[in-house]
């Protein structure tokens, strides 16, 4: 999956066209997603703060995508498992992004491990880990 297929799968998903989405990096394996700030999303009006369930959004799609952009992959997924640590509030006003890296796969599961970041990298916004879906491509015969 190079980065022009990426970003026209997110454009397949509703959610991520309304949080507006944009795939910044597509590797085999690997993925950044990111999302600007919307007055739209904003959890709590008296201090600006995006939602959570945008962040978690965010976060599920990016893992999707690592696992989608295995090179020895079907390309399809489904989420099996995503658990996420929310570590502390975007900044108002900060673009968010969520880098996924895929580091294992069995012959049906994925393992993977996520942040989430607003431009701040010493303290992440949230992290994640999770399972997905995985299919092996067949060997060419």
């Amino acid at each position: 999956m190079d980065k022009t297929d990426a970003n026209r799968f997110i454009e397949t998903l509703a959610f991520a066209e309304a949080l507006a989405m944009r795939v910044d990096v597509i590797d085999d394996g690997r993925a950044m997603i990111s999302m600007p700030y919307d007055a739209r999303f904003i959890g709590d009006p008296r201090n600006g703060v995006i939602h959570g369930g945008a962040v978690s959004a965010l976060m599920d799609t990016c893992c999707g995508a690592a696992v989608m952009s295995r090179a020895d992959g079907t390309g399809a997924t489904a989420t099996l498992d995503l658990r996420i640590d929310y570590m502390r509030p975007a900044h108002p006003g900060s673009r968010i992004t969520a880098e996924a890296i895929c580091y294992h796969t069995t012959r049906t599961v994925a393992f993977v491990r996520a942040t989430a970041t607003d431009g701040d990298t010493q303290t992440p916004v949230a992290s994640a880990h999770g399972a997905f879906t995985f299919a092996r491509k067949e060997p060419a015969a």
